[in-house]
Formats: C-alpha cells, structure tokens, sequence
C-alpha cells in the first residue's frame, strides 16, 4: 500500500508539504482555436460493461485483463464550453452504477446518492449534462459498494475553451492503480489486497512508447495528468523540459513552474501543464512515475530532426481563460464549519441515507469555510461535490492561486478550504485514506 507518511522520497521529488499545500494541495489535436457561442446539442451514448486493460508488460504476460469500465465512442471524450451533453447510459454491467462526472459543479439533478438512484442492471437512464466550465475532467462509474465489486476504468472528458489557447498537442495521461489477486484478476478497493503488488497503467496501458511520434523543436504541448487511482497518491516527473503548470481539477490557475519538473497527485486530481520543447534534433526526453514504493519510466520523446516548428519558442502563457468563478470570497461573514474526515456521522455509499444530519445547511450566496481536520495516521482524501473551492493559507489571510475539488490531507494536520455556496442541491463530501483496503466513506451538505 501506499502510506504517504512513511513514502521515501527520492530525489527527484518535491517536498510532500510543499505540494500538498499547494497541489494536492492518447489523443493528439492539431492547434485550433474554437469560436465562441453556445454549442446544438451532443448525444453521448456510454456503457458500463466488462472491457479490458493491460495489467502487465509484454505481449502474453498479463496483457489484457477483463475489467468493468466506462465505455464511450471514443477513449477520451472532448467537447467545447458551452456544449450541451445528452447522455444515454446502459448499464451492462451485474451491480447498480451510478455516472459520476469528477469537476463538473452545479448538476444537482445528477448528484449520486443524494438525487440519482443507482442504475440497476440491464437498465438504461439518461441525463443532460451542460458544459459551462472548460476543464479536464474524470467521468466514472460510482459502485454502491466498492467493497464487492472490482475498480473501475473511467473515461476522461475534456471541455475545451472557446477563448484561443495556443498549443500543437493536447495529450492525456490517465494514471490507473491496480491490485490483482493470484489469478490475475482486480481486487476490489475498499478490501485487504494482503501482499499483492501495485500495478499503474497509462491510458489503459502498463507503458506508453511515445518515441515513433514526432516532437520538433519549438512546439508547444499541453499535457493533462489525471489521476485515476481509487486510493493511491501518485507524482510524475518530466525530465528535461519544463512543467508550467495551467490549471487544477479543472479549473485555471496562476501559472507556475512545477518543482523540479514534478507533480503530486492525489486520487482524482487532475492538472493541466504547458511543455515548451527546445533543443537539438536528436534529444531525448523522459516522464516518471512515483507510487511511493518505486520510479519507473512510462514515457519517452525524441526531437526529430526536422526544422522547428517555429523560428522561437512561445512566448510565456497567459493565465488560462476564466470559467467565471469569483476573484473574492467574503471570508469575515462566512460560515465556518469543523469538519473531521472519521467519525460515526461518515457512511459508506452502501449505508447512506439522505436523512442523516448533513455537514450544514446554507444559503446561495455565502461563503462557506470548512476547516477539515485528518486525526487519522494516514493521509486521507477529501473530495467536494458540487463546488470548487479555495486553499487557504495559514492564518485565513488570504488564499492559493488556484481552485481545487480535493485535497489530500496529511495525518494530523487541518487544512482551511473556503468555497462560494453558488448552486443550490445536495452535495455529497467524500472521504478516503489513502489505503487499498480503506473504505470510501460520504456525507453531505446543503444549499437552498
């Protein structure tokens, strides 16, 4: 397992406080810019149903697993902001499921638990989904008892923004974690997986060989990182090349420079960096993966030797386009809220009842501020629904550049989040150790 307290941290890694605080707190596009104005309807049809992923290098080694997955048209879905998504789902799978998309603020109607019912077997159910934000985000089947029932593949939804941003790649980088039991097959999160080792895969595949595709000098490349994983912390480090760091679970940031060219990623996380390669034909460089037992290379580019795409580099990007979320929070009329991540009041999925006293109620409009403390041993994963919301900084003076919708928090240790209550619903809050066989545990707040 994964237990960030105790992870050896190799050299190459940034400090696990800086980032947390400040982070965790394969398909290709030409450059185009998109035009404005509100998009005619998208039918998206998706399956839940048994598929396969290589859990295991080479050709007859473990190479395809039968797993159950969200399954679309296509391995990443890409629309623009402003589309309108009408989702058929058919559950082909032998469990109830519910569609969960990761980022995506303000769809009370879909909210699991609280407003959608499970999707029981060999039904279908449809929903609508509006994009308003531009982000890249994590559609997922959420299982009522994940406990008995194997992970999940998830399907990775880019919103693309209508305003120009200029890039001559777009590359995701699904990041999975799995246990397998002696037979090959996935063992169910939430349960003991004993001594069974830690498998990842990338875009559903144990390694990627990204050498046969061309890299020119003076490109620009957008890279999202989407951790998949159900319990794990994951950091990835490129080599090289710097990382300037775009955008957070979806949502623009103050552009920075990764660290030593490395991210930390809790589970669901999602960031967005821009990747400006110079130098000579014939350079090579790498992407790592970190579990916090081992590094391993997924990832290789080489500059060919043709012309550069460009005379020059890009200049330094701008901040990405705002999605509209406020510049301000009113934190001295906030509502302020003691949150401890454990505790009798938490249910797993299963147990959940809508009749269970919520976190709080409040009004549209306010300012809520939740102090979420982990008195755990291990760092636990917290997720909000419905909302983005802000990392404060220690003494509520003020706040990250940057917007989040979960955060890993260190044991012992309280960590100050502010959001504005801007939709009106139920909202789930989800909380997780990052432990294969910890439970995934819910409760939940209320807008009106």
């Amino acid at each position: 397992m994964v237990h960030i307290a105790h992870m050896a941290r190799p050299p190459f890694l940034p400090d696990r406080r800086d980032i947390l605080a400040g982070l965790c707190a394969m398909s290709l596009m030409p450059l185009t810019f998109c035009a404005a104005g509100a998009q005619a309807p998208q039918r998206l049809a998706l399956r839940a149903k048994v598929d396969e992923v290589a859990l295991g290098p080479g050709p007859t080694h473990r190479s395809r697993t039968p797993v159950w997955a969200l399954q679309g048209p296509v391995a990443v879905l890409r629309y623009k902001r402003g589309d309108l998504l009408d989702i058929a789902l058919q559950n082909e799978l032998p469990a109830p499921v519910v569609l969960s998309i990761r980022g995506i603020d303000g769809l009370a109607a879909n909210e699991p638990l609280t407003a959608t019912l499970p999707l029981a077997p060999g039904t279908r159910a449809n929903l609508s989904v509006p994009l308003r934000h531009a982000g890249t985000y994590l559609c997922d089947l959420w299982l009522a008892d994940d406990a008995v029932t194997p992970p999940t593949h998830p399907l990775p939804l880019i919103v693309e923004e209508t305003e120009p941003v200029p890039t001559d790649r777009d590359d995701v980088f699904l990041i999975e974690a799995w246990r397998l039991h002696a037979d090959g097959t996935p063992i169910a999160s939430g349960t003991d997986p004993r001594d069974a080792a830690t498998l990842h895969t990338i875009n559903g595949e144990f390694s990627l060989d990204m050498r046969g595709i061309p890299i020119r000098a003076n490109q620009r490349l957008r890279f999202r990182y989407i951790n998949a994983s159900q319990r794990g912390i994951v950091a990835v480090k490129l080599e090289g090349l710097d990382l300037r760091v775009m955008a957070i679970d979806g949502q623009p940031a103050e552009p920075f420079l990764a660290r030593n060219g490395a991210l930390v990623l809790a589970p669901g996380t999602r960031v967005d960096a821009l990747v400006d390669v110079t130098g000579p034909p014939g350079l090579a460089f790498s992407m790592f993966l970190h579990d916090g037992k081992q590094t391993r290379l997924f990832a290789q580019w080489m500059i060919s030797d043709e012309p550069p795409l460009r005379p020059a580099p890009l200049p330094p990007s701008p901040a990405l386009p705002s999605n509209g979320l406020p510049e301000k929070l009113d934190l001295k009329d906030a509502l302020r809220v003691d949150l401890p991540l454990t505790g009798s009041e938490w249910a797993t999925p299963a147990s959940f009842a809508i009749a269970a006293p919520p976190v709080f109620h409040t009004k549209t409009g306010r300012t809520v501020v939740l102090a979420v403390t982990n008195r755990t041993s291990t760092a636990t994963t917290f997720h909000l629904h419905g909302h983005h919301f802000r990392l404060l900084d220690r003494l509520d003076d003020g706040w990250k550049p940057f917007w989040l919708d979960t955060l890993a928090v260190e044991p012992g240790q309280t960590q100050r989040i502010a959001f504005l209550a801007e939709y009106a619903g139920r909202w789930l809050i989800e909380s997780v150790a990052t432990d294969w066989s910890a439970p995934r545990l819910v409760r939940w707040y209320g807008v009106a």
